[in-house]
């Protein structure tokens, strides 16, 4: 029998508690210690029965086989760099970096080191976008031309004050919660080469943005749109429509994606196709056929988390790459350059 990896998390906030449940209940790894100065954390490690350790450096001391990272986004990069001159394999939570930057200093430096890390976007494990991928890949909706995507919800103030940083730049539902839609973004439809947004902090008056409207131009000519907001009374999000954490109020007859070809569509995550039985009968007047696609349904965090075990092991490839999370960066990059200018920014 393989012995488990050992595997260590930084943070134990909302995300790092969920990472240490996965790993709690994982044949194929064990919990070893907790990294997280907060009050709280002393009573999540002694539930977990592991050490509570004050820095990272005190963690790869211990030299564990991996390392989670789920801190707040600005420590991303000084945590990450320490994982890769340890020769510590890691997985950053999304966003990689606060910067293009920072997010590039990362990449290099585990490629210089050859030192395995992966981006926590955890949704490209999920079985909905896996099938979607592959519906869109097989060519059944022709030749693709647009997408429309919403991530429309609300974060009760609580969110806020249990994290207060998520008030200040670094954080926001930009950088929190766009970059995952901008995951998912390409990998259905390709690369994105050039945005237009509109900005808007007026509800919330944080110094972080509530409400974006952006305008996507793909690389292979696909058109798009997205509507962003985390204060907004509408259940169209992915959390909302997914059912991927029981934690949130769902509504399965929602979708927070459409996406158009020639032949055909795809709404996701309802799988609902649409499609003409004739391509050569292609006109508004003409009725469409129907299906829904059949999907698995699977947890996106203990699939990610198998993925990075498989990676440590030297069996499989990342699924997410730390290449996969700086281009995410540059696009959310180019997202706040428009805002700021005015003008179409190109993705760099």
């Amino acid at each position: 029998m393989t012995t488990p990896l050992r595997i260590a998390v930084v943070g134990a906030g909302a995300i790092g508690r969920a990472h240490i449940d996965r790993i709690l209940k994982s044949r194929d790894c064990r919990l070893v210690a907790i990294v997280d100065p907060a009050p709280g954390a002393s009573e999540i490690a002694a539930k977990a029965g592991v050490p509570l350790l004050a820095s990272v450096a005190d963690l790869l001391k211990q030299r564990p086989d991996g390392v989670i990272l789920a801190t707040p986004n600005r420590l991303h990069v000084e945590q990450g760099l320490a994982c890769v001159a340890a020769g510590v394999p890691a997985l950053v939570e999304k966003p990689l970096a606060d910067t293009i930057e920072n997010a590039a200093r990362l990449c290099e430096a585990a490629e210089r080191a050859n030192v395995k890390l992966l981006t926590g976007h955890h949704r490209q494990h999920n079985p909905i976008m896996t099938k979607a991928v592959e519906i869109v890949k097989s060519g059944r909706l022709g030749r693709l031309v647009a997408v429309v995507g919403t991530e429309m919800f609300c974060k009760p103030d609580q969110y806020f004050e249990d994290g207060p940083w998520r008030r200040q730049p670094g954080g926001g539902p930009l950088l929190i919660n766009m970059v995952h839609e901008i995951g998912n973004l390409r990998a259905l439809c390709g690369e994105i080469v050039a945005v237009q947004a509109f900005v808007s902090s007026a509800t919330r008056n944080f110094p972080v943005e509530d409400t974006v409207s952006i305008s996507l131009r793909f690389a292979n000519g696909v058109l798009g749109s997205f509507m962003l907001s985390d204060t907004v009374a509408v259940p169209r999000s992915w959390e909302q429509t997914t059912q991927e954490d029981p934690i949130f109020a769902a509504y399965p007859d929602e979708d927070c994606y459409i996406v158009a070809g020639t032949d055909g569509s795809l709404a996701i995550p309802t799988m609902r196709l649409r499609f003409y039985g004739d391509p050569g009968q292609r006109s508004w007047r003409v009725p469409f056929e129907s299906e829904t696609a059949t999907i698995e349904r699977a947890d996106p965090l203990s699939r990610q988390l198998d993925n990075f075990c498989a990676v440590i092991r030297g069996t499989a490839e990342p699924v997410v790459t730390a290449r996969d999370g700086l281009q995410n960066v540059r696009v959310l990059d180019s997202i706040r350059r428009a805002a700021t200018s005015g003008h179409t920014c190109a993705v760099g």
